[in-house]
């Protein structure tokens, strides 16, 4: 084939060819593997916000009787297991998994058939939770699962082994991901890709790798123990002979390591964003690296914050409390380092960096109302409030979520090849952070009042009627925000104007190839000279696919 006919048919304008339902089915592609992980966790995320928006419409008024209790569990555990588990991280695994290999100069991932083995477990893992809907009724207990809600005798159905085998088989899937990670990054880097050159999305997988693999068998041991109980008749958590604290020590282990799970990505990505539109370097590379492995390690050693109010040894109570306010350090340096980046930058105020933006906002004061919940003091009267709910959800939707939206504006021109429609853009991003903080900001407010989370109604007296119904429909606000989303991605897609190799200006490998990618990644090893090798001299699209055609 002669370089002219190459250069045609590989132009950086061309449509994706995403082949049959059967190539997608069996594919070992990272890139395919990973566009269908983010499309399981973004329709996960969707079942998830329609169980929010049943339950908050419970929540609206005084002694509502829209939906019964025992419903209301239901849609209680399946929201908070769906969007933790089947959503947040498949999601960040999957831009992960489409990101990492050509940001570090691979072909591939690692273990390509491991890869598609992990990924199909996800879709498994949510549809054996969701499924005890259809034999008599979903796991009640909550996504945290405390005893004695999960002993047979106050949950007897199939719904709650469901959700037990269920959060296993996603456990292993996490598991797999992370040697494939760790292994792609250390071993498959392309030459010159040292690493203090790698991106610090590359880093944040890889610390994000380390917390799975360190923190993941805990869960798994104890959601063992757990369907042990509950089928064979031991006693590990039980109340009858067992310890039922134990269950949260195991599960906090995984769980608190698990938030990291959930926003270590999210710096990363923030981390590539922030530059591209400041049009500046990041500012202290060295210690983003080094916060991100001191938030790693500090994360192991905070899980019993959760567990201030079970009665544990005064000294264990302070050891706990004085971790967990100093991983506020790393995490610290990160937002101070991020700030200087833009400061003083030519910045562009894309969508993706609206949402960066809205992420330091939102995350900040998600961070500061966990550093007031880090003392014992505040935690034991906060403990059980709709506070903590707050504090959650700046987290992980102020973090976790602002940051995969913003990830997915910045990635989408080079996943697909179309650009998404700014204004569009825009206005889902107003909206998701207009409705986010009417949603969840009065949260505080109504912890600080006395009403306790996990509440099914509550009588008209407390007056918690206005700001619960003020949260109701703000957070129809954000529904609105992401159907605004769906509808710019399906517009784009058909429509949206031509991406070119780099739209953005950005400063990492993915940059140099085409958009979207062909096979194998690149069709010439990229030179890289620093840490910023789309800005490095590359020999052109025209140039390479002559040398193609000349040694063929």
């Amino acid at each position: 084939m002669q370089a002219e006919a190459l250069l045609e048919r590989y132009k950086t304008t061309e449509e994706p060819q995403y082949g049959g339902i059967l190539e997608w089915l069996t594919t070992t592609d990272h890139k395919k593997i990973g566009i269908m992980y983010m499309v399981t966790g973004f329709s996960f995320f969707l079942i998830a916000g329609i169980f929010a928006l049943l339950m908050r419409i419970q929540l609206a008024t005084p002694n509502n009787h829209f939906v019964s209790s025992e419903v209301y569990s239901e849609l209680f555990t399946m929201h908070g297991t769906l969007m933790i588990f089947m959503f947040l991280i498949p999601m960040l695994t999957g831009i992960g998994n489409y990101l990492v290999p050509i940001m570090v100069g691979a072909t591939d991932i690692a273990f390509p058939r491991l890869n598609a083995l992990a990924f199909w477990l996800v879709p498994i893992s949510g549809i054996l939770v969701l499924s005890g809907f259809l034999f008599g009724g979903a796991a009640t207990a909550g996504w945290t699962g405390y005893p004695p809600l999960t002993e047979s005798q106050y949950t007897p159905g199939v719904g709650m082994n469901l959700w037990d085998v269920g959060i296993l088989v996603t456990g292993i899937s996490s598991i797999m991901a992370a040697v494939n990670f760790l292994t792609t990054i250390v071993a498959l880097r392309a030459p010159g890709m040292h690493y203090l050159r790698m991106p610090l999305f590359v880093w944040s997988m890889l610390s994000t790798s380390l917390l799975f693999l360190f923190a993941t068998p805990s869960l798994t041991a104890a959601l063992l123990l757990l369907l042990s109980d509950r089928e064979l008749g031991t006693h590990f958590f039980s109340n009858h002979g067992g310890y039922p604290v134990l269950w949260q020590h195991m599960f906090w282990f995984y769980s608190h390591p698990a938030v990291y799970i959930m926003i270590l990505p999210v710096f990363g990505a923030i981390s590539e964003i922030i530059p591209v539109f400041a049009r500046k370097p990041i500012f202290g590379y060295e210690s983003m690296v080094l916060a991100l492995f001191g938030i790693v390690f500090l994360a192991m050693g905070v899980w019993a914050h959760h567990m201030f109010t079970v009665g544990l040894n005064i000294y264990v109570e302070s050891f706990f409390m004085v971790m967990t306010a100093l991983i506020a350090v790393p995490t610290g340096i990160k937002m101070f380092n991020w700030l200087a980046t833009a400061w003083g930058g030519a910045i562009d105020f894309k969508t993706p960096m609206l949402y960066a933006f809205g992420f330091l906002a939102t995350f900040l004061i998600g961070g500061i109302s966990g550093v007031y919940l880090s003392s014992v003091p505040v935690d034991t009267y906060l403990h059980n409030s709709y506070y903590v709910v707050a504090h959650l959800h700046y987290v992980l939707v102020g973090g976790s979520v602002f940051g995969v939206f913003a990830a997915l504006h910045f990635w989408f021109p080079k996943i697909t090849g179309r650009m998404l429609d700014e204004r569009l853009g825009k206005l889902s991003f107003w909206t998701f952070f207009i409705g986010f903080n009417l949603t969840f900001m009065p949260m505080f407010q109504l912890g600080l009042d006395g009403m306790p989370r996990r509440i099914y109604t509550y009588p008209s007296f407390t007056g918690w009627g206005t700001l619960n119904l003020l949260i109701t429909c703000s957070s129809f606000l954000i529904a609105f925000s992401v159907l605004v989303f769906i509808i710019n991605v399906i517009k784009s897609l058909r429509h949206g104007e031509k991406a070119s190799n780099d739209p953005w200006g950005g400063n990492s490998l993915e940059w140099v190839t085409t958009s979207p990618p062909p096979p194998f990644n690149f069709y010439r090893l990229p030179i890289i000279r620093s840490r910023r090798p789309a800005k490095d001299p590359q020999p052109s699209l025209e140039e390479v696919l002559a040398s193609v055609g000349e040694h063929k």
